[in-house]
């Protein structure tokens, strides 16, 4: 995890760029057989033509706004230096108001991602806990505190052995974004 990859104030300037620019919305998924707003709010964005597919909802792109296509290139320039061809076409964006908006346990692991897919993503506002647990063994778990303007990867074979997640959370918190880069195949 790179704690430092946006300095504080790129970082506050691409939160209130995202919160203002990116069209919001609550969606419906189908959880344990019946439709639910998903407690959080949600874009994606992305080149022409690449949808994206997850909890049978398929979600077409909208256009990249400027402060999304920044970090995309930023992120991209990361890869590059490390030496990796991976450039992502399409970004998952989502907004969680407060502690009560939150992510269950799911591995990123659509087809239309390949088989090692690489996600990189980078962290707006309010740190919150992310959780990681193996498929096999639930008990093998990490937590990490996700900072404003940090950046995680999860590549190779990440998504195969272990699920993720944002648990809710009792104490006040304030907003924060979560953008997830990904290369659709």
């Amino acid at each position: 995890m790179d704690e430092a990859f946006l300095p504080a104030a790129d970082a506050d300037r691409l939160f209130a760029a995202l919160l203002a620019e990116v069209p919001w919305a609550q969606r419906t998924i189908r959880l344990f057989g019946r439709e639910v707003l998903q407690p959080r709010l949600l874009a994606w964005m992305g080149d022409p033509g690449v949808t994206y597919t997850y909890s049978r909802s398929t979600l077409d792109p909208t256009a990249w706004t400027p402060a999304a296509a920044e970090l995309r290139d930023r992120v991209t320039a990361v890869a590059v230096a490390r030496g990796w061809s991976w450039r992502p076409n399409g970004v998952l964006l989502n907004r969680y108001r407060d502690g009560r908006d939150a992510m269950g346990w799911h591995a990123d692991d659509e087809p239309e991602l390949g088989a090692e897919p690489t996600i990189a993503s980078v962290s707006l506002g309010q740190t919150r806990r992310f959780s990681l647990r193996r498929r096999d063994d639930h008990k093998r778990r990490v937590d990490l505190q996700l900072r404003h303007g940090s950046l995680l990867w999860m590549a190779g074979v990440t998504q195969r052995h272990y699920q993720h997640a944002l648990p809710r959370t009792a104490k006040p918190r304030d907003e924060r974004i979560n953008l997830t880069f990904r290369r659709i195949c």
